[in-house]
């Protein structure tokens, strides 16, 4: 019998084939290439470092941007302080006082959120590229000199690495070691269509000059960085990712990190969504409007049905044997005398089978090819890890998912 359970569940099955085959149709047929240009003199850089309690790693980050391969003399280190609470203030000024020939400055500010720090960071600049480096990320030598060739003209308004995970060590951390790989997968193929909707923290170089032409970054925004390129997209500026230079950023150890993380994330690409919903399906902005723009929309209904379906037909038998219990007022004896055990494989639903087999050999190849593209290999962390992220890690997302939907509804709030 058919009913509106079902027809939901072939809908997202033929939503997610649908942008499965759409995307490797992408990867087969668009080569993509963005133009560059030779980089005969160093332009000045300003690396903007927003820091709310990172007294953990904001030294090693700042010793890393003191190691670019780049003229010290062309580099411009500002550190904004938002309001920390530990010893991050104290820490910046010692690293100042033992580099005196590098041209680091200390803003600090009272708490207002990342958006706020970076416009300050973007406002003390005097520089021809605005760099944005997340306090928790650590970038190598040679990226500037990798990315700064494809500002070709003023329409390329920002340039992006591979973003990678450092380090990790649990199983958590392993698992989302898989999801960038996938994510940065995602972006190469997105930037073939000139549809890229995030110029993320680590690391992003911007050109100072279109930042100031839009007045900065959104500092009521809780995704400033997703923010910031749904607004380049509709200013019609060129966003480049690249693959062959990276940064490598910490990520949460426990699910309550990756909780409050992904919460801001993916509430912030909704209301981002829906506040720049005049692009959706608008051929005006090109790709970003037809493509991207329901993509983001969709991803999170999609996963939340998914987990809620899962849910559904995974306590279905035992709310039908309760209420047989009920219906024999209990009599546990006489319902195990008449039990028999009838399996009729043809009651299998074979389609919804072959549907997940054919969704898990696309993610496979999908992983396959993310690995090659970000040159990792595949099984870096072991086939167990591999299992737990097919089979397991999209729950966790939808977990997540679903909080957000109750925090949209309920109105709640979030700081960075």
């Amino acid at each position: 019998m058919i009913t509106v359970l079902s027809v939901l569940v072939w809908i997202t099955y033929f939503i997610s084939l649908y942008f499965a085959v759409f995307w490797l149709t992408i990867l087969i047929t668009k080569k993509g290439h963005y133009p560059m240009k030779k980089l005969i003199s160093y332009p000045k850089v300003s690396i903007v470092i927003p820091a709310y309690n990172e007294e953990k790693c904001i030294e090693k980050t700042l010793n890393v941007v003191m190691d670019l391969d780049y003229p010290l003399k062309k580099l411009e280190i500002i550190v904004v302080n938002d309001g920390s609470t530990d010893n991050t203030d104290s820490i910046v000024k010692r690293v100042v006082r033992s580099n005196p020939a590098v041209n680091i400055r200390l803003i600090t500010q009272k708490n207002k959120g990342k958006g706020a720090a970076l416009n300050n960071g973007l406002n003390n600049c005097n520089s021809n590229y605005f760099v944005c480096l997340d306090a928790d990320s650590f970038v190598e030598r040679n990226a500037l000199k990798k990315m700064l060739p494809y500002f070709v003209n003023d329409t390329v308004a920002a340039v992006l690495p591979t973003l990678k995970v450092y380090k990790p060590r649990n199983v958590l951390q392993k698992l989302q070691w898989y999801e960038y790989l996938i994510n940065m997968f995602y972006k190469e193929l997105m930037g073939k269509l000139d549809c890229i909707h995030v110029t993320p923290g680590p690391f992003s170089v911007y050109s100072a000059k279109i930042l100031k032409k839009l007045n900065g970054f959104d500092e009521n925004n809780m995704t400033e960085d997703l923010e910031m390129a749904f607004r380049l997209q509709l200013n019609h500026y060129k966003i480049v990712q690249l693959l062959d230079t990276e940064v490598k950023t910490i990520v949460p150890e426990t699910f309550k990190d990756l909780y409050k993380q992904r919460n801001r994330w993916f509430k912030g690409a909704t209301l981002n969504a829906i506040n720049y919903r005049k692009a959706l399906f608008n051929k005006k902005y090109g790709d970003f409007g037809v493509m991207q723009m329901p993509t983001v929309l969709l991803s999170g209904a999609l996963i939340i049905f998914i987990i809620a379906s899962l849910f559904y037909y995974l306590i279905k038998p035992y709310v039908e044997y309760i209420a047989n219990l009920i219906n024999i007022h209990f009599d546990i004896i006489t319902l195990l005398k008449n039990i028999s055990f009838n399996i009729k494989f043809l009651d299998l639903s074979y389609t919804t089978i072959f549907i997940a087999i054919v969704m898990l050999i696309i993610t496979l190849f999908i992983l396959k090819k993310s690995a090659i593209s970000n040159r990792e290999k595949m099984n870096q962390y072991g086939s167990v890890v591999i299992f737990i992220y097919l089979l397991f890690y999209f729950i966790v997302l939808g977990v997540i998912w679903i909080g957000v939907l109750f925090d949209l509804l309920l109105g709640k709030k979030q700081k960075w």
